[in-house]
């Protein structure tokens, strides 16, 4: 493989008929460059809480896949993005959350500017014709919604409107108005599989009443009820409440889910960014899947909760989701194994039941060879 990758009429033909991508691409590294150049470089992502922004010189810093990001509240209240490495010598400028009133480079204090701009570079006097106005930090497409910030590596990227589609309008369906959340805590989960696997997984709901059975106590988990949908730029998964759970008279469930929020939805955005909400008191969890090598993703998870929730309340619904979460973990971190094994080329999908993986499959298949 090169850095050109040719389109492949029988990979065209066996996605369309229900076969996977080939085994050897959750593991090639030159398959990964690829993806960061043509998916990940070209896509928004979620970053992280608007409020860590909130005041003119408050700053954070998110690793978006390969691409450090920088995002900043100016001295004049814009938002803005910046890559978020010196144009010096290429290290850091910023680490973790802060509030200061410039961005300066721990290395060789290269010093910038809210704006991004250069505005000192120590004993750059001593060095004949250089010009700060050409190193500034480089700068990136950034948006928000409600509490939530995302950013593109594209600066000339089309709005996060456009990525994002019906999702705000169909988030609301479920009862959850997000303007009314707050940050409550991040976590970081280290995975070792490719990032595709990790996303797949989270793709489909086949494996649930096998591999999740306290979540599926909780929500109704069959084929009729368990709503699968594609959109233009995301897909969804819409599960209801179980009723023997609401009424108190079915097996015992980790929590139950009384509240404004009716029911569970989990939305993804194409790329690397999830969207999960739990029925019950208003939450939100928004993830952000960053490939750390071919073979490793790390999953950070940020946990939003309504002002009126109680630390009991949070508390039970995080624990019931961390448990769901190392059960994933330890699910995708054995396909990972079989995949390496390179005994099984390609794997065969259930169409109904495993349709949003054929989606981002097939996206992922057209970025790269198109």
């Amino acid at each position: 493989m090169t850095g050109q990758m040719q389109r492949i009429p029988e990979l065209d033909y066996a996605l369309e008929d229900g076969w996977t991508l080939p085994a050897g691409w959750y593991s090639d590294e030159r398959v990964l460059v690829l993806e960061c150049e043509r998916i990940f470089a070209r896509a928004w992502h979620y970053a992280g809480p608007l409020e860590w922004v909130a005041d003119p010189g408050c700053f954070f810093a998110a690793q978006v896949s390969h691409v450090p990001m920088a995002v900043v509240r100016g001295a004049d209240g814009a938002l803005r993005a910046f890559v978020n490495v010196c144009r010096h010598r290429g290290h850091l400028v910023v680490a973790g959350a802060g509030c200061r009133s410039t961005l300066q480079c721990p290395y060789h204090a290269w010093t910038y500017d809210l704006d991004g701009s250069l505005r000192k570079a120590p004993r750059s006097e001593r060095e004949p014709g250089f010009d700060p106005d050409g190193l500034s930090l480089l700068p990136v497409s950034v948006g928000t919604w409600g509490p939530f910030v995302f950013v593109n590596p594209d600066p000339e990227a089309a709005p996060l409107e456009h990525a994002l589609g019906e999702l705000p309008a169909i988030v609301a369906e479920s009862g959850l108005d997000v303007d009314t959340l707050r940050f409550h805590s991040h976590h970081e989960w280290p995975i070792a599989s490719n990032w595709k696997v990790a996303l797949e997984n989270y793709l489909e709901c086949y494996h649930c009443p096998t591999a999740h059975p306290g979540f599926s106590k909780l929500i109704d988990v069959s084929p009729d009820n368990y709503l699968l949908r594609v959109h233009e730029t995301f897909s969804s998964q819409i599960g209801p409440v179980r009723p023997s759970v609401l009424a108190g008279n079915g097996k015992a469930a980790a929590y139950t889910p009384h509240g404004p929020v009716e029911q569970s939805q989990y939305h993804f955005v194409f790329p690397a960014t999830t969207m999960n909400i739990a029925p019950g008191i208003a939450n939100v969890s928004l993830e952000r899947w960053v490939a750390d090598g071919p073979k490793q993703t790390v999953e950070t998870t940020d946990y939003y909760f309504g002002p009126d929730s109680s630390p009991d309340e949070i508390a039970e619904l995080m624990a019931w989701d961390n448990q769901v979460g190392e059960e994933d973990v330890s699910l995708v971190e054995s396909v990972q194994r079989g995949l390496d094994s390179g005994a099984v080329p390609q794997g065969r999908l259930m169409r109904e039941s495993e349709q949003l993986i054929a989606d981002f499959q097939r996206r992922v298949h057209d970025a790269l060879l198109a």
